[in-house]
């Protein structure tokens, strides 16, 4: 028995059946969940990358020659302001000291006998039994014993200071770097070999970013104009943060801001401080530099998911009524500015800015967006006060 024909006119006849104009169930409504949208002051930051620095970098160097004796630190760990780094062979000028305290001595037994000649001449010049010549002369020498033996002293005090400087010690607490000159070398403070290593000081530790004036402009623009506002102050508070947001160090201040561009790059250098105990940033690390402690005036912000893009810019779905009075959503065009970090509840969330598109009390659509169309019906499930 041949099927086929028979099959065709089934779909033949299928096709040619309608239903009557008007009998599709209407569309049922979408429940979506909204934010009213309120205008508040929000909490504004600035980032930039930066590089962290030393606060201090010190070279240590020799301050008399001599043969380095020994090292008394592990290359690389954190010393404290006063340990001491290297000591250097001592007993040369042991002697010169020994020396240097019998020429004082020779220099005091000089003085003492020229005092006493001149003491002894001065009577017998009003008796004529010496000339005034000879009582000069006598006094003269004395004068020079007594300029003899300061001389002799300050050598001797020079010998006694060089003494200390054979013990070489950390001038601040920092991170020792690595030993210049093994031991048994000599060193002079004369030549390159006096250098025996570096010392940074990491706590605080700074931090060098740049804001190119591009931003500047902004900054300025927006101070002017209200929309920013800075903390009690005008001081930002500056933390640092790894390419993963987590927090390095907080609580700095920016205490330095060029005068002028680097011609390089078009941007402001700028450099900020911050505590760094036990010396955990080293110098020359990658940072996010944070700015906090400005806020927007008056500012409206929109959880960043319920923003769409399209071809004619960037969209939200509101909640709209119809000639019928039935709830839909309806499309509207929003200009927005930067991110900001709302808090909501315990959790925080990443926002828009709105600078136009909509105002307080609107009631932004979060969810089920992609079910929607221009004058879908919608049901509120929740709402909440953004």
């Amino acid at each position: 028995m041949r099927t086929e024909p028979l099959l065709a006119a089934l779909v033949a006849l299928a096709a040619c059946r309608h239903e009557p104009t008007g009998s599709h169930p209407p569309p049922q409504p979408v429940p979506v969940a909204t934010v009213t949208v309120t205008q508040r002051n929000l909490p504004t930051t600035f980032r930039y990358l930066g590089i962290t620095a030393a606060s201090r970098h010190v070279e240590i160097r020799a301050r008399v020659a001599g043969f380095l004796e020994r090292r008394q630190f592990v290359e690389g760990s954190m010393v404290d302001a006063g340990d001491l780094l290297f000591s250097i062979d001592r007993r040369p000028l042991l002697a010169q000291r020994e020396a240097a305290a019998a020429e004082v001595a020779v220099a005091e037994a000089q003085v003492e006998q020229t005092d006493r000649e001149a003491a002894r001449l001065e009577p017998l010049v009003a008796q004529d039994a010496v000339t005034e010549k000879e009582r000069d002369d006598a006094v003269s020498a004395a004068r020079i014993a007594q300029a003899s033996l300061a001389a002799a002293r300050a050598r001797l005090t020079q010998i006694e200071v060089d003494l200390g400087y054979t013990e070489v010690r950390a001038p601040i607490a920092g991170r020792i770097g690595r030993e210049l000159r093994p031991q048994g070398s000599l060193v002079d403070p004369t030549s390159e070999n006096g250098l025996l290593t570096t010392l940074l000081q990491l706590d605080p530790i700074h931090v060098d970013f740049q804001r190119s004036d591009n931003q500047q402009f902004r900054i300025d623009r927006d101070l002017a104009s209200g929309r920013i506002a800075l903390p009690a102050g005008g001081k930002l508070e500056v933390s640092l943060q790894d390419r993963h947001g987590h927090v390095l160090a907080s609580g700095g201040a920016i205490d330095f801001t060029a005068g002028r561009l680097d011609e390089r790059t078009g941007s402001i250098p700028m450099r900020a401080t911050l505590a760094n105990p036990g010396g955990k940033l080293l110098a020359g690390q990658a940072v996010r530099v944070v700015l906090s402690g400005a806020y927007l005036d008056d500012a409206i912000a929109i959880p960043q998911r319920c923003v769409l893009e399209s071809p004619q810019g960037k969209l939200v779905m509101v909640v709209d009524q119809d000639e019928a009075g039935h709830t839909i959503a309806q499309p509207r065009s929003v200009h927005v500015g930067e991110w900001v970090d709302v808090e909501n509840g315990d959790t925080t969330e990443r926002a828009w800015v709105v600078l136009d598109g909509l105002a307080a009390g609107d009631r932004v659509i979060l969810d089920n967006l992609v079910k929607l169309r221009p004058g879908a019906p919608i049901v509120v499930d929740e709402d909440r006060k953004d």
